[in-house]
């Protein structure tokens, strides 16, 4: 199957649903063109924008969406393949230091992802020792329900709202098993937060999922890029979100949960 520069892809309804199911197999590679393919932009500008990876790898995400029946091309008629190359041309005429061409649709607030990778074997704990989790974020009552439910589903948590509270709870030992961070806070940025964990010796190794109403391709790009297991925009239901949590840590599917939502 060839594939060319000036082709145009777009999701399918199993590409949609990948995005969404909590769970996927892709590699960081698939996951990150996955998200940026719109419906309007060519593969020679998804390539532009791409993570640097070596020669074949962003043609073998493309051919694996497409035998996965993730991604098909797009039907674009004449009239706006030729409007949509002159305004791309005008907009990189007119931000030469934008480096990625896509850089308005990877913008566009409203976009709902819901998308994990398994971390790995879970470290090592004592018989009857709870899993931890340390819940960032500065919305009481949000905080305060998740917090709830990791309880009901047997985690130990605790909970951090702003700059002195996060390095207070990361201080603690033993580190925590599970992060679920937010991205705007009062006194912080949780993709600061997420590049200074992946630094840190004694933390580096924590699964960290962000939970975030900062709802862009280029912010669960940034978080994805920056090493979260996974990215939960809000709203979400509270199942779901724990689906992404036992996807990331490699636990069993629980047999029921409450009804709980935040929708």
């Amino acid at each position: 199957m060839q594939i060319h520069d000036k082709d145009i892809y777009a999701l399918t309804t199993r590409g949609q649903d990948e995005l969404r199911s909590g769970a996927t197999s892709l590699s960081p590679a698939e996951i990150e063109l996955l998200v940026r393919i719109d419906g309007s932009q060519s593969l020679s500008q998804l390539r532009a924008g791409m993570t640097p990876a070596p020669a074949g790898v962003f043609t073998a995400a493309v051919m694996t969406l497409q035998d996965k029946k993730l991604v098909a091309l797009a039907e674009v008629d004449p009239f706006t393949e030729q409007f949509t190359a002159t305004m791309n041309d005008f907009a990189v005429t007119l931000a030469e230091a934008e480096a990625d061409s896509g850089a308005a649709s990877l913008k566009k607030a409203g976009y709902y992802v819901r998308i994990a990778r398994p971390r790995g074997p879970a470290k090592p704990r004592d018989p009857g020792q709870p899993l931890s989790a340390i819940v960032v974020d500065d919305e009481p009552m949000l905080a305060k329900f998740i917090q709830s439910y990791l309880m009901f589903e047997g985690f130990k948590v605790r909970v951090a709202s702003n700059r002195e509270e996060v390095v207070t709870e990361f201080r603690k030992q033993p580190a925590p098993d599970l992060i679920l961070l937010d991205v705007v806070l009062p006194d912080a940025d949780g993709f600061d937060i997420l590049l200074r964990l992946r630094q840190h010796p004694l933390l580096k190794a924590v699964p960290v999922i962000m939970l975030t109403g900062k709802a862009t391709r280029e912010a669960v790009l940034k978080g994805l890029a920056g090493g979260a297991d996974g990215y939960v925009t809000k709203p979400f239901e509270a199942d779901a979100l724990m689906h992404v949590v036992r996807t990331v840590l490699g636990l069993p599917a629980a047999p029921d949960a409450p009804a709980l939502s935040l929708l």
